[in-house]
């Protein structure tokens, strides 16, 4: 019996992948849990297992073709009596109902995905494990998997040569097609550097491939644009107490093993103000014609990661304490950076911070991460002179740029959390003093 094989949905809103590379060819036996093909969608890069024993009978793509969720991946002759059967789509989370999976061998399941799951992005890079995933690949030749370019694959196909064999030297080792040549010739090149870009010398511009994070960060920026009412709220707010703050315990937290920052404190007067200001902890379900309110607050943190901007979430900030905050930041900034953030971890956010001042700016008009309502920037902290008690002082201002949909929330509940954030900021004894 010959069983097709669907692409299926690896993470929430997944619509298309591209095929990376091909671990089987026809005619190859396979058994369940087997690596078939490496994918790359907006989210992660994955491995998609065969779901069934058996002989691969076609493969439907080549390296670089997109493939859309629900389209034939592979066909495979299974030891079985009957016609062609069609494979599950559904998410690999999710059990199959038994009254709709099709009977298979014991100890096989059609709609499951195992195997080495990355963060989404130019390099097909390193990220945490699923649960019962197969081994990872190894920086041991034997074990090597090389990324390379489709174009490079197909020439070294041509050529005869074994590509795991080539040294890459576009990003992170990928082989390109130069590698290939030179590698036919007898010349060995050096690896370059990671982040380094493909260039042509007689030409004027350099081209670098459009990822797919890249491709979903633009569209998700689209469509936060043409989707919410943006309005943006600019204030200043003195923090010379919350500095204080920072200064006595920054050491004890070390100790630790802990970062303590102002980004903790952030979160949690964010999360608190939210308690009091639910709308700006909402979403409209248009198709409903209904307001959807988040009775729990989970913060999303913009990172600037080396593929991209990803926004990881801090659940229940509310509920949690400063030291738990910043360990979880210290933590999931630390993966962005190695790119090992996890689906989960980057689920469910109702409300947005970004952090630009860490890098130098000082206001801006952050684009809400739609579906949420809301996101607050955070600007450059500097000392300005101000007017305190009829007497000019010098202060420690942080900028804040707060912008929400203004179909959910309007200009005076907007001011009036910010005004509660900025109350917090002001005091951080109040976090303690308010439920």
């Amino acid at each position: 019996m010959r069983y097709v094989f669907n692409f299926p949905d690896l993470g929430e809103g997944l619509e298309e992948g591209t095929i990376l590379e091909w671990y089987v060819k026809e005619g190859d036996k396979v058994k369940v849990g087997d690596p078939l093909v490496q994918m790359e969608t907006d989210k992660v890069v994955a491995d998609i297992p065969s779901p069934k024993n058996g002989v691969v009978a076609t493969l439907h793509g080549k390296p670089g073709d997109l493939i859309q969720v629900g389209a034939p991946l592979a066909e495979i002759e299974v030891e079985s009596s009957g016609n062609i059967s069609t494979g599950a789509t559904a998410d690999p989370a999710v059990a199959t109902p038994e009254s709709t999976r099709e009977p298979i061998a014991e100890g096989e399941d059609a709609a499951a995905v195992v195997g080495t799951m990355e963060v989404a992005g130019n390099d097909g890079l390193l990220a945490a494990s699923n649960e019962g995933a197969i081994a990872t690949r190894t920086g041991d030749k034997s074990d090597r998997k090389a990324l390379a370019t489709p174009v490079a694959r197909a020439l070294a196909k041509e050529m005869g040569i074994d590509i795991n064999e080539v040294p890459g030297s576009g990003p992170s080792g990928r082989v390109k097609r130069e590698d290939i040549l030179q590698f036919g010739s007898g010349f060995v090149p050096q690896p370059r550097p990671s982040g380094a870009t493909e260039k042509n010398a007689t030409e004027d511009v350099t081209y670098q491939p459009l990822t797919q994070i890249r491709k979903t960060i633009a569209r998700n920026m689209l469509h936060a644009k043409h989707n919410a009412a943006h309005m943006s709220v600019f204030e200043e707010v003195e923090i010379s107490a919350l500095q204080a703050v920072i200064a006595k315990y920054k050491p004890i937290y070390a100790e630790r093993g802990v970062k303590l920052t102002y980004l903790p404190f952030i979160v949690k007067a964010v999360a608190q103000a939210l308690k009091h200001h639910p709308q700006l902890n909402s979403q409209i379900d248009a198709e409903n014609n209904r307001m959807m309110v988040r009775n729990r607050r989970h913060i999303a943190i913009a990172v600037d990661a080396p593929d991209g901007l990803v926004v990881p979430v801090i659940r229940d900030a509310d509920r949690i304490s400063i030291f738990n905050i910043a360990s979880q930041i210290g933590t999931l900034a630390e993966k962005a950076r190695n790119r090992k953030l996890t689906l989960e971890e980057m689920r469910e956010g109702s409300f947005s911070i970004t952090s630009f001042g860490s890098i130098g700016g000082i206001y801006a008009t952050p684009v809400i991460n739609y579906p949420q309502a809301g996101i607050l920037g955070i600007g450059r902290i500097m000392k300005t002179p101000i007017v305190k008690e009829d007497e000019i002082v010098i202060g420690n201002i942080m900028p804040l740029s707060l912008t929400v949909d203004h179909r959910i929330v309007d200009g005076g509940e907007t001011t009036r959390f910010l005004a509660r954030v900025m109350g917090y900021l002001s005091d951080p004894l109040l976090l303690m003093m308010e439920e």
